[in-house]
């Protein structure tokens, strides 16, 4: 259980997850407060659109069910649009047992009667997929989706169970069509978790040696692990590399990465701190 994040609070932590962020006009102040409280929250709900053109559908929904019909949508090529925040239509009545098995982090049961009402108590996403099973989610769209359910995951504490699909709080939805199960594993190894049982094991992250291991000239095989994360996630700066040295171009490698967790000034300096460290997930070398 926890308040909402503001606005301002929540795009920051789903940019400081590596969330590609676009914001629509309006979209702090869009949404349903006046039908309703907003939270406490306990949780991220998950949903497809079962339609193509979804950003704008969802941003107004329709003079049945107004919009927003979410807080962002997630589109094919991983960008998360944001179109509301606070209530918005998205959950709607849904079961009280999984809301009391999600709240406390608890295996799910399957939903009960419609009984409580969950627009305000999940943040809502969209992921636009026709839901039909013969539409791919692309690999960039399931990281979008796997990133901004640890940001929220992480900024309030929560673990991998606090994030369910529609499919898992009505009888009356089936969305998404992705296994819930594996894209909570997936959270949970973002979040350094283990995984649920039967899944595949979660990758062994180097821990954070400190800044001071990050000091011109001095070698270690880690480094060259650290320099092959920052090219993967399009941070890196080599002409040459990376390798087992820390030099002048691993500096500017992870200071592009701070940048892209939204890190600025001397944030971005390009000395690893622990919280971007913990992103990157380094493996153990």
């Amino acid at each position: 259980m926890a308040a909402p994040l503001t606005a301002d609070a929540f795009v920051r932590a789903l940019r400081a997850e590596g969330v590609r962020v676009t914001e629509h006009t309006g979209w702090h102040s869009h949404n349903r407060n006046h039908k309703g409280a907003w939270g406490p929250v306990h949780g991220v709900m998950l949903h497809h659109t079962a339609g193509s053109s979804s950003v704008g559908y969802c941003r107004r929904g329709t003079s049945e069910l107004p919009g927003p019909l979410c807080a962002g949508v997630v589109t094919k090529d991983g960008v998360v649009h944001l179109v509301g925040y606070g209530r918005t239509n998205h959950a709607g009545s849904g079961s009280s047992a999984v809301l009391a098995a999600v709240r406390e982090e608890l295996p799910l049961p399957a939903p009960g009667p419609d009984a409580v009402d969950g627009n305000a108590r999940f943040y809502g996403f969209e992921i636009e997929n026709l839901g039909s099973g013969r539409d791919p989610y692309p690999a960039p769209q399931l990281d979008a989706v796997e990133r901004l359910s640890a940001a929220l995951c992480r900024v309030h504490g929560w673990s991998a169970a606090s994030v369910i699909g529609h499919k898992e709080w009505t009888r009356r939805k089936i969305d998404p069509s992705f296994s819930m199960a594996g894209m909570r594993n997936r959270v949970a190894g973002r979040l350094g978790a283990r995984p649920g049982p039967g899944a595949p094991p979660v990758r062994d992250d180097a821990p954070f040696p400190g800044g001071a291991f990050f000091v011109p000239g001095h070698r270690d095989p880690l480094f060259t692990a650290v320099g092959r994360r920052l090219v993967a996630e399009g941070c890196g700066r080599y002409s040459v590399g990376p390798g087992p040295v820390w030099g002048a171009a691993d500096r500017s490698s992870y200071a592009a990465w701070q940048r892209k967790l939204g890190y600025r000034g001397a944030d971005a300096d390009g000395t690893p701190g622990r919280a971007s460290w913990q992103r990157l997930r380094v493996p153990r070398v």
